[in-house]
Order: structure tokens, then C-alpha cells, then sequence
């Protein structure tokens, strides 16, 4: 939990603070008289009277009452201190700086489980340990550089890794990106970013709060609670981006389905994400861009004008934005016609609007003033303008401050001349504004947030199920891989729509299953895991006489217990699954199906529960849409249908948490059915 002494103490004692600023405990007790903390300060060093003009007490049990303790000591004094100042100095927050925990051994895992018993023992706060601590407009305390301008409508930002911190924060300072708070969690031994980001939920102010958070994670242990507060935030106006770390498909669990396969650790964060509304990044520079698109109003539609005076800038632009899904329109009106009367000669107003290397300030606002008002087929405009450094630049700037303070489109800034119009690119920043020195990374930027859903519904109506039936099948299983019989018996009670089927043992069950059934049929060998892999499945058997044949071969197949029968179907396949992800729940995913599963892996996936908003949305995310859709003259699927399936597998999963895999592939889809072919479901 965080307690007001940690936000907002009225005192801040520094366990080893120090004269040598070199050190942590030295450089934290600078910040904190720098950043003008306005309480009580106190100091404890052994060696010293005084620390950096600030009494010193030898031992903390000579301390007055104190909110907050900063840590800089050798770990293994750390328990005692706390135990000390938890108990005597009615201390309820600390910022634990010092290493040597739980990420270098088991005597620091015990160590810092000895601190965290303590701190909640006393409904304490615990920032850390083996982090650079926390920076608010209250108090300073962190030991690391840079301390940026800190502004209410700055970003909040919050870190597993206080270098990280640091070096998003180099970068993004001379661009002008600002900061409201810093908290840097380290080993989140207490709390971790989760924790940070619901505690800004829960005490969220639209007035004073700040709207846009940046993580950086290398650890999600507590997804259902990101999820929760990051959608409640963003659907209270915030914007959110973050850099999951640590994701590669090498971390991967090795898994026997295609849906364990595909359902990588990455696949649930980009899920979760997804589901939240928050834009992932995978580097510094993204994530700088990402909240940088933030700062400006937001982008409505995707349709872009390029303002410039460089031509090759605008068309590495105009790749990006068209790459990312967005639109660089060309421009021909009367409007259009009538602003090339005030460029120079030469100029183009085709988009990109090119007003040449000799184009004024002046005619640069007659650009935007006509580009906004005039053009209404463009939703936001990208103004690039460096200088050779001939001469100065300052007016042009001024007058793009001016624009972008009065136009009601957004406007981007590309001032890619940081070293040679140094000068004026820091008076426009000093102004308050946010320069995108490269246009490629604003563009991919640009797209990422132009295209990233908002979160998912709040409250999710299950699809109607029968869990009775459900429960009843599950309760008196033994486990593992379910039998056809049970795996029917299930999709029936989630109202899955499947294809008849018989199971048999002998080749004269299988004839009178397959005259029932009617012929054309389908026979797949029961028990093998990869049946087409063994010849295991036999398409459009038409007569007994091949009937009998094949079940004679197919019998004797290695692992084979039975024969499946289905009438021999027709429509597009498809596919959809479902994987339990550890803390995450279920991963529902869906596709093209067959072998096209494994050869495409174009595959999409989201968090259970799925609504019908977000499995419509899953399936129309998919490279493979346009065959959905129908191509070149063949018929489209039931987009509609295919999300309900994906609903009831959804409130399958519900009914059934014991379920870790279930594969539904293939699926047959066409524009009036979508039917469940072969079923796959293992409980874990």
C-alpha cells in the first residue's frame, strides 16, 4: 500500500547519508536540499557530526519521530534499522536504496523478506530496495541524474529499472518531454509497478493529476491488476504506454498444441496490453515518441498533410505513415489552387505541401492557416523545417508556437537541425513545446497510438452456456486430454455448432455410423497427436467398400485406440483456441485454420472474458481479413458467427477454468455456418 508518508512527508531522515556526493546516500541528501524538501530533514553516519550542513545522529534509535526513511547502508544492517525506525520512530515509509537482496542471493532474498515483514507488519510503504528511489514536486528522493522540470500535466512515469529511468529521461528532457512523478520500484520486494499505477487510479484527479503514464516492466506478476487499473485510468482520459521487457519467444514454455505454440509469454503481454488500451513500446526512443504524440491533441483520423521545405525528410515521412496504416492524401481543390498563388514559384500544395528551401515564416502560416481551416479532408498536419544554418530560424518557430496554440488540428513538429539552430530549438522547447528531431520515428509513433483500441468493455456478458452439463463433464474427468465423446459433450453445452461424429472400433460400427451420417465421410484416428502426420485422416470416402479399406489401414496405426467419422464438410477454415497463461487466465486466439495455423501463423489473441466488440475486432485485426472477407469471387465467412464461437469459448473457459488447451481446427466457415470440425481439449 502507499501511505501519505510517502507521498507527502512532513519529515525524511537519509540512513548513511554522506558528504561525498559521489554516493548514493550523499547524492539522495543533495536532491532532496536542492529540490528545497520543505519538512524536517535528519541524517544519520556514524563517522560524521554533520552531513552537507545537516546534524547527524550516530544511531537511529536517537531519532525524532520521522514519516520517511531513504536507505543507503550495506544490506545486511537494513532489517535491523527498519525494525528500529518501523517500530520506535513511527516510520511508515521507506525508500530502500541500498542492493544486495534478492537479486544477487538466498541470505539477500532473506534479508529482504525479514525488511518487507516488518514494513507491513506496520501498514508501511516500501519503495525497493536496489532501486534510485522516487521523485515528486514534494520531495526529491533519488540519487540519480537528471532531475527534470516536474509539471502537473507532465508524464507520470514508473520503472522496474531506475537506469532505465534515467536514460529515458536523458533522452526525452532535450526533446522536451516533461514529468510529473518518478518512481523507480527495483526488486519490487513490496510493490511494483502494478501497485504504483493503482494507487494513481485510485486517487486520480481530472484536474490535477497527470493524463499520460509511462511504464517500463520487466516483471508482470500481478497482470489482472494492470489490466484493471490501466483501462480504469484510460477510460478516465489518460493515456498510456509501456515497454515490456524480457518477452522473447525463447522464454516461451514448449507446449504440444498449436494454441500452446502460438500462445508464447509476448503474445499474452501484447493481449493484455491490447485489452487495457496501452501502447506497447520496445525501446527508449519509441517510448519518448509514443508520449511525446501524447502531449498533443489527439489524432482523430488518419489522414496527414506533410508541411515542408526538405524533400527527402517528407518522403521518408510519408513511407512511415503509409507503412503504419495512415494516409498522406493528394491534395487538388480550389483551396488547394488558391494557396499555391501565395508560395514561390516551384512550390507544391500536392501533399507533401513542399514551399521550397526559400519559403518565409510567413508562408509557412498561411500553410497551416489553410491546412486547417480550409482543407477538411486532412485531420492533422507534420511541419518539417531544419536550416542549413545561413541564417537564424527564430521567426519561423515563432510562428509555428503561434499556429499550434490557435489551429484546432494537430500539428507536429519535426526540427530535425538540433545542433546547428541549437539556439532556436531550445527557445521553442522553453516555450513548452516537444520537438520530434526524426520524422520516421514520429510517424511509426503516430500510427502506433492512431491505432492501438481502447480498452475493452468493462463488464462482459458471458454467451449463455448450460455449466451444469459443463461442470458435470469436468467434475468426471481424470485429466489430460479429453476423450471425443467428452470433447462433444462439452461443445454441445457451450452451443458450439459442430460437426456429427461417431467414434467406432470395428469396420462394421463404421459402416452403419457412416450410413447414418451419410456419405460423403471424413475418418481421423483417435490418439495420435499429429494425425495428418501419420496418415491418420482420410478425406471424402464415398463408399463402404473404401470405408472398410481404410479403417482396416487406419486401425493398425501406432497409438491409434478408435476411428472418428464426420460427414465430409465444406466452407473456408478457420480457427480458434484457447491456452492458459499462468497469472494471465486465459489467451483466447483465432486464425486462419488447417495447416495454414502453422505455415502463417497469423494468429490473433486477447485475454478471456471476450465480448463480441473485441472478438470482432480480434478477427478483423488478422493479415488473412481479406479472405474472410471474401476474395477474388469467393464467399466471405459469417464474421459474426465466427465471434460468437469465440464468445462461447469464451464462457466455456469460464464455466471450466480447468481447461489449459483446446484447439478448435479446423473450423469450416461460410457465410451461413461456422462449424466446429475436429476439437481438441486438455485440462490441466
Amino acid at each position: 500500500m502507499i501511505t501519505q508518508q510517502l507521498i507527502n512527508p512532513q519529515s525524511i531522515v537519509v540512513i548513511g547519508g554522506s558528504n561525498d556526493i559521489a554516493k548514493p546516500g550523499g547524492k539522495v541528501l543533495k536532491n532532496l536540499i536542492d529540490g528545497q524538501f520543505n519538512g524536517e530533514l535528519y541524517v544519520t553516519n556514524l563517522k560524521e557530526s554533520e552531513v552537507q550542513g545537516i546534524i547527524s545522529f550516530a544511531d537511529p534509535s536517537d531519532l525524532p519521530m520521522v514519516d520517511l526513511a531513504i536507505i543507503a547502508i550495506a544490506a545486511r544492517f537494513v532489517p535491523d534499522t527498519v525494525r528500529i525506525l518501523a517500530h520506535k520512530k513511527e516510520t511508515r515509509a521507506f525508500i530502500v536504496l541500498s542492493a544486495g537482496f534478492s537479486e544477487e542471493s538466498e541470505e539477500g532474498a532473506r534479508l529482504e523478506k525479514e525488511m518487507v515483514d516488518t514494513i507491513n507488519g506496520v501498514g508501511g510503504s516500501l519503495i525497493g530496495p536496489n532501486c534510485v528511489g522516487i521523485l515528486t514536486p514534494t520531495h526529491h528522493s533519488i540519487f540519480t541524474y537528471p532531475i527534470p522540470r516536474l509539471e502537473t500535466n507532465g508524464c507520470d512515469f514508473i520503472s522496474g529499472s531506475g537506469a532505465t529511468a534515467c536514460f529515458i529521461m536523458e533522452a526525452g528532457i532535450p526533446k522536451g518531454l516533461t514529468f510529473a512523478n518518478v518512481f523507480s520500484v527495483g526488486n519490487s520486494a513490496q510493490m511494483g509497478v502494478e501497485e504504483i499505477l493503482k494507487y494513481m487510479d485510485e486517487t486520480f484527479d481530472p484536474e490535477k493529476s497527470s493524463k499520460i503514464k509511462l511504464l517500463y516492466i520487466e516483471t508482470i506478476s500481478k497482470p489482472q491488476m494492470l489490466l484493471k487499473h490501466a483501462a480504469s485510468l484510460i477510460r478516465k482520459g489518460c493515456k498510456i504506454a509501456a515497454i515490456k521487457a524480457g518477452s522473447s519467444d525463447a522464454g516461451s514454455r514448449a507446449a504440444s498444441s498449436h494454441t500452446g505454440a502460438l500462445a508464447s509469454s509476448d503474445s499474452a503481454i501484447d493481449a493484455l496490453f491490447r485489452k487495457a488500451g496501452i501502447v506497447r513500446c520496445y525501446g527508449r526512443e519509441e517510448i519518448i515518441s509514443v508520449a511525446s504524440v501524447f502531449m498533443h491533441p489527439k489524432l482523430k483520423g488518419k489522414n496527414i498533410a506533410i508541411i515542408t521545405h526538405a524533400g527527402g525528410p517528407a518522403v521518408m515521412l510519408t513511407d512511415a505513415l503509409s507503412n503504419g496504416g495512415l494516409e498522406v492524401p493528394h491534395i487538388d481543390n480550389p483551396a488547394s489552387r488558391e494557396l499555391l498563388t501565395h508560395l514561390f514559384p516551384g512550390s507544391s500544395v500536392a501533399n507533401p505541401i513542399d514551399f521550397l528551401a526559400t519559403g518565409t515564416a510567413e508562408q509557412l502560416g498561411i500553410i497551416m492557416d489553410y491546412v486547417d481551416q480550409k482543407f477538411d479532408d486532412i485531420d492533422a498536419m507534420v511541419v518539417i523545417f531544419g536550416t542549413p544554418g545561413l541564417f537564424p530560424v527564430f521567426n519561423v518557430y515563432d510562428v509555428l508556437d503561434q499556429k499550434m496554440r490557435q489551429c484546432k488540428k494537430p500539428i507536429y513538429p519535426v526540427l530535425p537541425s538540433t545542433l546547428t539552430a541549437q539556439e532556436e530549438v531550445a527557445e521553442f522547447i522553453n516555450k513548452g513545446r516537444i520537438n520530434f528531431p526524426d520524422e520516421v520515428t514520429l510517424g511509426k509513433a503516430l500510427a502506433k497510438v492512431y491505432h492501438t483500441p481502447p480498452p475493452a468493455a468493462e463488464t462482459i456478458n458471458q454467451f449463455p452456456v448450460d455449466e451444469k452439463a459443463i461442470r458435470n463433464v469436468i467434475d468426471n474427468s481424470k485429466g489430460g486430454y479429453l476423450n471425443p465423446d467428452q470433447v462433444q459433450q462439452l461443445l454441445d453445452a457451450a452451443r458450439i455448432d459442430r460437426a456429427g461424429e461417431a467414434v467406432v472400433t470395428s469396420a462394421d460400427d463404421a459402416a452403419r455410423a457412416a450410413k447414418k451420417l451419410g456419405y460423403p465421410v471424413v475418418m481421423k484416428v483417435v490418439g495420435p497427436l499429429h494425425k495428418s502426420d501419420v496418415g491418420g485422416v482420410v478425406l471424402n470416402v464415398k463408399d463402404e467398400l473404401k470405408l472398410r479399406q481404410e479403417f482396416d489401414r487406419m486401425i493398425d496405426i501406432e497409438d491409434t485406440t478408435a476411428i472418428l467419422l464426420q460427414p465430409m464438410l465444406s466452407g473456408t477454415e478457420l480457427f480458434a483456441g484457447a491456452k492458459r497463461e499462468d497469472a494471465f487466465g486465459h489467451l483466447i486466439l483465432c486464425g486462419m485454420g488447417g495447416i495454414f495455423i502453422e505455415v502463417l501463423k497469423d494468429v490473433s489473441t486477447a485475454v478471456a472474458p471476450v465480448g463480441q466488440e473485441e472478438a470482432l475486432r480480434m478477427i478483423q485485426s488478422l493479415k488473412s481479413y481479406k479472405i474472410i472477407q471474401g476474395v477474388r469471387g469467393q464467399e466471405g465467412i459469417n464474421e459474426i458467427l465466427f465471434a460468437e464461437t469465440l464468445m462461447k469459448l469464451s464462457a466455456l473457459l469460464h464455466a471450466a477454468p480447468e481447461i489449459s488447451d483446446l484447439d478448435l481446427n479446423p473450423l469450416l466457415g461460410s457465410k451461413n455456418r461456422v462449424v466446429a470440425v475436429d476439437a481438441r481439449i486438455c485440462l490441466g
